[in-house]
Protein backbone atom coordinates (compact mmCIF):
# COMPACT_ATOMS: atom_id res chain seq x y z
CA UNK A 1 0.00 0.00 0.00
CA UNK A 2 0.66 3.66 -0.54
CA UNK A 3 0.59 6.23 1.98
CA UNK A 4 0.77 10.19 2.38
CA UNK A 5 1.38 11.68 5.75
CA UNK A 6 1.44 15.35 6.49
CA UNK A 7 2.92 16.82 9.35
CA UNK A 8 4.02 20.90 10.65
CA UNK A 9 0.48 22.03 10.92
CA UNK A 10 -0.33 24.12 14.07
CA UNK A 11 -1.56 27.58 15.44
CA UNK A 12 0.54 30.61 14.03
CA UNK A 13 -0.18 33.92 15.11
CA UNK A 14 -0.16 36.54 11.38
CA UNK A 15 3.04 37.28 10.08
CA UNK A 16 4.47 34.41 10.98
CA UNK A 17 6.02 31.09 9.25
CA UNK A 18 5.12 27.08 9.12
CA UNK A 19 6.89 24.38 7.11
CA UNK A 20 4.16 21.46 6.45
CA UNK A 21 6.12 18.13 5.02
CA UNK A 22 4.43 15.27 3.02
CA UNK A 23 6.17 12.10 3.15
CA UNK A 24 5.20 9.23 1.18
CA UNK A 25 5.76 5.58 1.57
CA UNK A 26 5.12 1.80 0.86
CA UNK A 27 5.46 0.16 -2.05
CA UNK A 28 6.29 2.95 -5.07
CA UNK A 29 7.41 2.56 -8.40
CA UNK A 30 7.69 6.35 -8.80
CA UNK A 31 6.65 9.92 -8.07
CA UNK A 32 4.85 12.16 -11.00
CA UNK A 33 3.13 15.43 -9.74
CA UNK A 34 3.07 16.37 -5.74
CA UNK A 35 0.53 18.81 -4.87
CA UNK A 36 -1.16 20.94 -1.49
CA UNK A 37 -4.45 21.65 -1.64
CA UNK A 38 -6.37 23.18 1.50
CA UNK A 39 -10.32 23.54 2.30
CA UNK A 40 -11.37 26.29 4.77
CA UNK A 41 -14.72 25.47 6.42
CA UNK A 42 -17.95 26.02 4.17
CA UNK A 43 -15.07 26.59 1.32
CA UNK A 44 -14.56 23.91 -1.68
CA UNK A 45 -10.62 22.58 -1.75
CA UNK A 46 -8.45 24.31 -3.54
CA UNK A 47 -5.03 23.81 -5.55
CA UNK A 48 -2.11 25.70 -3.67
CA UNK A 49 0.98 25.12 -4.73
CA UNK A 50 2.05 22.13 -7.15
CA UNK A 51 5.60 20.32 -7.97
CA UNK A 52 6.23 17.89 -11.09
CA UNK A 53 8.90 15.64 -11.00
CA UNK A 54 11.11 17.86 -12.75
CA UNK A 55 10.69 21.03 -10.40
CA UNK A 56 8.53 22.55 -12.30
CA UNK A 57 6.31 24.69 -9.73
CA UNK A 58 2.80 26.67 -10.36
CA UNK A 59 1.37 28.51 -7.13
CA UNK A 60 -2.34 29.90 -6.59
CA UNK A 61 -2.25 33.22 -7.07
CA UNK A 62 -3.08 34.32 -3.23
CA UNK A 63 -0.12 32.55 -2.46
CA UNK A 64 2.13 33.53 -4.54
CA UNK A 65 5.28 35.40 -3.15
CA UNK A 66 4.60 34.36 0.54
CA UNK A 67 4.16 30.28 -0.05
CA UNK A 68 7.20 28.53 -1.48
CA UNK A 69 6.79 24.26 -2.49
CA UNK A 70 9.95 22.15 -2.73
CA UNK A 71 10.40 18.18 -2.53
CA UNK A 72 12.98 15.40 -2.17
CA UNK A 73 13.19 12.89 -4.33
CA UNK A 74 15.45 10.98 -2.61
CA UNK A 75 13.01 11.02 0.57
CA UNK A 76 9.55 10.90 -1.35
CA UNK A 77 8.91 14.17 0.34
CA UNK A 78 6.95 17.46 -0.86
CA UNK A 79 7.42 20.39 1.21
CA UNK A 80 5.34 23.56 1.65
CA UNK A 81 7.20 27.06 3.50
CA UNK A 82 4.69 29.06 4.24
CA UNK A 83 5.79 32.81 4.78
CA UNK A 84 3.99 36.10 5.93
CA UNK A 85 0.72 33.75 7.09
CA UNK A 86 -2.38 35.63 6.98
CA UNK A 87 -5.81 34.68 8.96
CA UNK A 88 -7.48 33.40 5.58
CA UNK A 89 -4.48 30.77 4.93
CA UNK A 90 -6.74 29.06 7.90
CA UNK A 91 -7.47 25.65 6.42
CA UNK A 92 -7.07 21.60 6.65
CA UNK A 93 -4.09 21.60 4.03
CA UNK A 94 -4.04 18.25 2.23
CA UNK A 95 -1.14 16.91 -0.20
CA UNK A 96 -1.52 15.11 -3.15
CA UNK A 97 0.34 12.88 -5.48
CA UNK A 98 0.23 11.02 -8.45
CA UNK A 99 2.25 7.81 -7.33
CA UNK A 100 2.69 4.50 -9.60
CA UNK A 101 2.70 1.58 -6.65
CA UNK A 102 4.74 -1.43 -7.61
CA UNK A 103 1.78 -3.20 -7.48
CA UNK A 104 -0.07 -1.64 -10.47
CA UNK A 105 -0.41 -2.81 -13.76
CA UNK A 106 -2.15 0.41 -14.93
CA UNK A 107 0.14 3.14 -14.17
CA UNK A 108 -0.10 5.93 -11.48
CA UNK A 109 -2.74 7.07 -9.20
CA UNK A 110 -3.66 9.92 -7.19
CA UNK A 111 -3.36 9.59 -3.48
CA UNK A 112 -4.21 12.06 -0.66
CA UNK A 113 -2.50 12.59 2.71
CA UNK A 114 -5.42 12.94 5.83
CA UNK A 115 -4.57 16.31 6.15
CA UNK A 116 -3.12 18.83 8.44
CA UNK A 117 -4.93 21.77 10.72
CA UNK A 118 -3.38 25.68 10.27
CA UNK A 119 -4.86 28.15 12.19
CA UNK A 120 -3.35 32.13 12.00
CA UNK A 121 -4.51 33.83 14.54
CA UNK A 122 -5.09 37.69 13.77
Amino acid sequence: QVQLVESGGGLVQAGGSLRLSCAASGSINSINAMNWYRQAPGKERELVAGITSGGSKNYADSVKGRFTISRDNAKNTVYLQMNSLKPEDTAVYYCNADIWPSYSDYGSLWFWGQGTQVTVSS
